[in-house]
């Protein structure tokens, strides 16, 4: 098979119809026809599926696609963005470990480590993402390096190969959300990173129609995630779901490629506006992990300049709706204001740097003349001073 995601995804695993579209096996259990060929599967000796909490024929389609996308061993997908995280971390950590996470992470990363992990005695220290220094110096005596590049807020990139190569010197396993780049923009294990995780509701399903997740990585700790939290956090995706994810993949080149190219306009545009203070995108500015991108994705941050009504210039955007996630079809919009809020309050170490002057914007599918008059309509009612 060929190594070209367009050509990867298209193509699925033969099946007996022949069918170009791989079937939905909506089943809950799968039957034997004899007790020998019961206990041999008991015993390992054969890999065929048991319950579809396990492992579901349309489900192990997604994650050998995905596997090989991101040049892993294995793959395991979950039914949300989150159930993925909380598997892959806690294959990793036991009480009385200490988590070394990037300062912006994911919100929902952030409250499960400071909600749940602290109650499993669990300790977790937030460091700049882009201070590769300060990181590799808090490594030693840590369990877990925990990484997200770019941030999906600052928009942050870390460097994977220099933090890899370290943590594995320190015996310290590394975990990143690539939700932002996906697999088309960025490849971490080729980097080092032991573990990758995906909120697979955003670009890898692309249409806003399926909550995700998945985990992929090398064999050693794919290993630990089936023996330790996939098969007892029951968080398993549906047949429906992983069929909805294939279709997906198949056009997530194309996708990712048109998305971009529509918010590269948008960006040169925005970053000279007189009503606009800053663009935060790896694209505007590079940083630490600018190398292990090979291309960009539609998400960026926006910070207007003071004064501007932030409430107005959400409120007048039409085409860029209010709503969380990216992704889809459909251009989005989150103000600071509320994922702050939201996040853990105003003085928290994950929403440093984050201020109510910045909105967060994904680029779906409309015409890019269409959103860009949709951007100067609210920027001028945001701020009416500025032409």
């Amino acid at each position: 098979m060929s190594d070209f995601p367009e050509t990867l995804l298209v193509h699925d695993q033969p099946n007996p119809w022949q069918s170009v579209v791989p079937p939905i096996v909506q089943t809950s259990l799968f039957t034997f026809k004899t007790v020998e060929d019961m206990e041999a599967r008991v015993r390992g000796e054969t890999t065929r599926p048991v319950y579809s909490r396990g492992d579901n024929p349309t489900v192990r389609e997604f994650e050998r696609k995905l596997a090989q996308l991101e040049c892993a061993d294995d793959a395991r997908a979950f039914s949300s963005g989150m159930g993925a995280i909380s598997a892959a971390i806690l294959s990793v950590v036991k009480a009385g470990d200490t988590v070394v996470c990037v300062r912006h992470v994911y919100p929902d990363t952030y409250r499960f480590m400071e909600k749940l992990l602290v109650r499993l005695g669990v300790k977790t220290r937030y460091i700049d993402g882009c201070d590769t220094d300060t990181l590799i110096a808090a490594l030693p005596g840590t369990t877990l390096l925990y990484l997200e590049s770019p941030t999906s807020w600052t928009m942050e990139t870390q460097d994977l190969p220099k933090l890899a190569a370290a943590a594995r010197a320190q015996g310290v396993v590394t975990i990143i959300d690539n939700s932002c780049a996906t697999p088309i923009n960025q490849k971490p294990l080729t980097h080092g990173i032991d573990l990758v995780v995906h909120s697979a509701s955003k670009y890898l399903s692309g249409h806003s129609d399926t909550v995700a997740g998945v985990v992929a990585g090398n064999a050693q700790r794919m290993a630990a995630i089936n023996d330790l939290s996939y098969p007892y956090l029951g968080a398993k995706l549906s047949p429906m779901e992983g069929w909805l994810l294939l279709r997906g993949l198949r056009t997530l080149p194309m996708r990712m490629a048109w998305q971009w190219a529509s918010t590269q306009v948008l960006l040169q545009r925005l970053q000279s506006h007189a009503a606009v203070s800053q663009v935060m995108h790896p694209w505007c500015q590079p940083g630490p992990g600018a190398a292990c991108l090979t291309g960009y994705s539609s998400l960026f941050t926006l910070e207007l300049v003071a004064g501007a009504d932030m409430r107005k210039f959400c409120n007048t955007l039409t085409l860029f709706q209010l709503g969380v996630s990216w992704g889809g079809h459909e251009s989005l919009v989150v103000p600071a204001l509320v994922s702050r809020a939201q996040a853990s309050g105003p003085n928290s170490q994950i929403d440093f740097g984050i201020t109510d002057r910045m909105v967060r914007l994904h680029v779906g599918f409309e015409n890019t003349e269409d959103l860009w008059q949709d951007l100067q309509n609210a920027l001028a009612a945001a701020h009416p001073t500025q032409p």
